[in-house]
């Protein structure tokens, strides 16, 4: 079977790029966005979004038991 070759970083669009954030209180668990049916999976205590989904960005910044990402 042929592999296909990846991409280098360089060339990934602003949606491929992640955004982790830390749970400081369970290492698994499932989120819920209020007003909606989406749902954030914390997994190893992290959670990623892409940096294009301001919905999910702003949920976890208001979270109190989510840490942001360190700049």
């Amino acid at each position: 079977m042929a592999k296909t070759p990846e991409q280098p970083a360089a060339d990934q669009s602003s949606a491929d790029l992640l955004l982790t954030f830390r749970d400081k209180v369970y290492t698994s668990r499932t989120l819920i966005i209020p007003g909606s049916d989406r749902m954030l999976s914390v997994a190893k205590g992290c959670v990623e979004v892409s940096v294009s989904d301001e919905q999910a960005i702003a949920y976890l910044k208001a979270h109190p038991e989510i840490e942001p990402p360190k700049e």
